[in-house]
Order: C-alpha cells, then structure tokens, then sequence
C-alpha cells in the first residue's frame, strides 16, 4: 500500500509538472524548458540535502544517476517538443504507456514473469496506441509526422525508470541531485555549441518553476515507491501521470479529442491500471 501510495503520487506531481513544462515549450522550445526547468528543480532537491541524512553516492550511484538524468532529459525533451508540436492530451498517453511497459519486461527477468493480468494489459495498449494515434481527415495531409517524438519519450522514460531504480537502491537525495544536474549540464553544453541564446521571456518562470517543483517531486515519490515496493508495479503506477495532464488540458486549454481517440486514452489508462493490480 505504501509503495502504491508513493506511485500515485508521483503519477500526480509528473502529470502536473509535464503539463506545465509542456506549456513552457510553447513559449521558449523544448531545450530551454528543459533545462531550466531542471535547474529549478535542482535548487528544489538541494534545499531538501539538510532534512535527509545521506552519505554520499559511490561509483555505483554516480554512474547510474547520470546515465539516468541523460536518458531521461532526451525523454523529456522528446515529450516537451511533442507537445510544442502537437496535443498534449494525445502526446502524454502515448509516452507513459510505452514508458510503462519497458520496466514490466525488465521486472519480468529481475523479479519473475509477470501475472496473466499483465498480459491483458498489454493487449489493451496495444489498441490504445492505435486509437490514440489515429485522426480523421479535415482536408488537410495529417499523417501524425511527429508521432515518433511521444514514442522516443516513452522509451527514453521507460529506461529512465530502470537506471534511476538501480542508482537509488539505497539513496534518494544523492542521485536524483546527480541525475538532473547531468541532464541539465548536457542542454547547456549543447546550446553553447549551437551557439543559441539562453534567454527566455520573462512571462515564462511561473510556468518553470511550476515544472522543476513537480517534476522533482514526481522523481521523489517515484525513488520511494521502487524502493520499498518492485520496480515495474513502481513504474507503471507513476505512469499513470497522463490522466492529470490530460484533465488539465481539457480543463485549462479546452482541447478536443475525437471519441476514438478518447477511447484510446481510457484504455491506455486502463491497461496501466491492469498491469499494475494483475
């Protein structure tokens, strides 16, 4: 239960902290939401170092955190352009449901196969991603050129859930600091060699800090579940971020699906739920 617990919450700090980092993209691009939306959250997870008696992080840590905070900055950077391009209420289903199904197949060789339930689950994914992806012709060529961003996003996050779990087996502080410093250092050192500007709107930094807030606690609340609970019910659980992200586009930017396509959000957020209860 606790381990469930911590999953939800991680699944709703995630949903809050992508919606708000999605609408970010729209104003600055993708890179630069990224990274400083992780340099916020970085400031966040520093002012919590004095509440968490921690020793510091060996080889081990060190080495998966950063391989994690990589991974999962080309996730995030895939999901933010996603949504700068498309709609956030089709992008985030799509990604967490692959990212979801990554640390179920690992779990499956470090923790046993999973229950038939899981099975089930995975048909229904299956599904959902056709119906999610799928749109009617307005007259226009819409042939969802952009569909492969969500898809890199999810894998990305899927193989971000098994480092960061196998970096923080016995911290949490330490490697959630080392994984977004790594992630942000890598945008800056690209940019400078791309030579782009650094500089955003000023009307932008609610929506940052908004983003680094939550994005960390989701991280937090994820580290927390894997610890006490397996790694792919952990990961599934924080997956089920969408379902926030999508009521917040519905609610705030009074985005419309097309009813297959709400049908693929139900069964993606169904399946999610299958796999993590079998």
């Amino acid at each position: 239960m606790t381990a469930a617990l911590f999953g939800l919450a991680s699944a709703l700090s995630w949903g809050i902290g992508d919606f708000s980092g999605g609408l970010a993209s729209r104003k600055m691009g993708a890179y630069r939401a990224v990274m400083y939306g992780e340099a916020i959250g970085l400031v966040f997870a520093f002012i919590a170092i004095p509440f968490v008696k921690e020793p510091f992080p060996d080889n081990h840590t060190i080495k998966w955190s950063i391989a994690a905070g990589i991974i999962g900055t080309i996730g995030l950077l895939s999901l933010f352009e996603a949504m700068r391009l498309g709609r956030i209420s089709i992008v985030a289903p799509l990604s967490a449901l692959i990212g979801a199904i990554i640390p179920v197949v690992v779990g499956t060789f470090l923790e046993g196969r999973p229950q038939s339930g899981v099975l089930y689950g995975f048909a229904l994914a299956l599904i959902a991603v056709v119906l999610i992806s799928r749109e009617k012709d307005e007259g226009k060529n819409k042939t969802n050129s952009h569909l492969y961003l969500p898809i890199l996003a999810g894998t990305a996050f899927g193989l971000y859930f098994v480092f960061i779990n196998e970096a923080s087996e016995n911290l949490v502080i330490g490697p959630l600091i080392i994984a977004r410093a790594s992630g942000m250092l890598s945008i800056a050192l690209y940019l400078l060699f791309k030579r782009d500007s650094f500089r955003i709107k000023s009307d932008s930094w609610h929506l940052l800090t908004i983003n680094g807030f939550f994005d960390v606690g989701g991280n937090l609340f994820y580290i927390l579940a894997a610890q006490v609970g397996r790694l792919d019910i952990s990961a599934v659980l924080s997956s089920l971020y969408p379902g926030v992200t999508v009521f917040l586009a519905w609610l705030i930017l009074k985005e419309k699906l097309q009813s297959s396509q709400w049908i693929g959000i139900l069964l993606a957020l169904i399946a999610i739920i299958l796999i993590t209860t079998a």
